[in-house]
């Protein structure tokens, strides 16, 4: 699949715009805070419904009224398709293909994007939490159905650590709460598992070809919860774990165990890339994490995925450029940079050059041709 174009109304610097794209190679020129990640953060929604920047719609409403409006045109499965989402204070509506949406999980499985920024480096270097919403956001793309498990799991969750923090301990209740966690975290730990095991395949192929084999990636999902055995022997096993634990949570007021607390092991040569690896090494594998899920996404769903690269380049080396661009060829690309003429893609014969400034995007011909 493939973007053609977008519109912008009253969207972050955007007044009103209209951009046609390059079904291959975007670039997207332009000095700092002009608009470049704002383009892209406008097509990254998309896919989710949800930013990559903030977690309030609100941030993205522009200041030339109280709502902004987003309409994406793509081609998927040689059909052309569209995607409109209108922001508002109190909430947003969103149309596929004409018809209006009932929640934004019907985005799920219609676009599939791929982000990559300076900010995913955290995945690698930061608290499990980074790590955890890398591997939900792939999988909801992957499997809408994984998206409602997650959000009933979380619901039963501030359930019973309410529960925890009351009075008086309904007994009877709280098991109901244990028995619904247990049903909906076995689920995400099974389907988190799985994913990581083709992850880990994907991505230590890639990380050796980065490193020409001198390196070797590994990932593990480590989970507070046993999990050997079938999903409903995960079931029971969190059941008893999170009965054994229930006085220390109460005391704390919080579910210790889950996959909430659960974490993404990365090594390199057998030794954790978060303690002891190099600025370069957690680079290179949040670049072979990223490729990665590219070739899930082509594997599970027969289709190419739009890649956002948003100022990351300059993060990686020339050779890591080379990679990154020549592995990509079947893939739609944006990239935004400060300079207009990289040399890396000066090259590229199929390419569409833009630039930004202040909320506004013209084609650069010069630079094209």
């Amino acid at each position: 699949m493939y973007f053609t174009e977008i519109t912008l109304k009253n969207f972050r610097n955007y007044k009103e715009q209209t951009v046609s794209f390059h079904p291959n190679v975007n670039i997207i020129t332009g000095n700092n805070a002009q608009g470049k990640t704002n383009l892209l953060e406008g097509l990254y929604i998309m896919s989710l419904g949800k930013s990559f920047r903030t977690n309030k719609d609100a941030e993205m409403i522009g200041f030339e009224g109280d709502f902004s409006c987003v309409k994406s045109v793509y081609i998927k499965e040689g059909r052309e398709r569209s995607i409109e989402i209108i922001l508002s204070r109190q909430g947003k509506s969103i149309q596929i293909d004409g018809c209006k949406a009932k929640k934004s999980s019907d985005l799920l499985d219609k676009a599939y994007i791929v982000c990559f920024t300076p900010e995913d480096l955290k995945i690698v270097k930061e608290e499990p939490e980074k790590r955890r919403k890398f591997m939900d956001r792939e999988l909801c793309q992957l499997k809408p159905v994984y998206y409602s498990t997650l959000a009933r799991y979380k619901k039963v969750l501030m359930q019973r650590n309410s529960l925890l923090k009351s009075e008086s301990l309904n007994n009877e209740l709280m098991e109901i709460w244990e028995n619904n966690l247990a049903e909906y975290g076995s689920r995400i730990i099974i389907e988190r598992m799985n994913f990581v095991e083709k992850l880990k395949i994907i991505s230590k192929q890639l990380h050796s070809s980065i490193t020409d084999g001198k390196e070797e990636l590994d990932l593990f999902y480590e989970s507070s919860v046993p999990v050997k055995g079938s999903r409903e022997e995960i079931k029971e096993a969190f059941i008893k774990k999170l009965n054994k634990e229930r006085k220390r949570d109460i005391y704390r007021g919080s579910t210790e165990s889950g996959p909430h607390r659960d974490d993404l092991r990365i090594s390199i040569d057998g030794k954790d890339v978060r303690n002891y690896g190099s600025q370069g090494q957690q680079r290179t594998v949040a670049l072979s994490l990223k490729l990665a899920e590219v070739r899930i996404i082509q594997e599970e769903k027969k289709e190419n995925p739009a890649l956002l690269l948003d100022d990351v380049l300059s993060e990686l080396d020339e050779k890591r450029q080379k990679f990154l661009i020549n592995s990509l060829s079947d893939v739609q690309l944006f990239i935004t940079a400060a300079e207009k003429k990289g040399k890396l893609w000066i090259s590229l014969p199929e390419r569409k050059v833009f630039i930004v400034e202040n909320g506004r995007v013209t084609n650069d011909t010069q630079a094209e041709g």
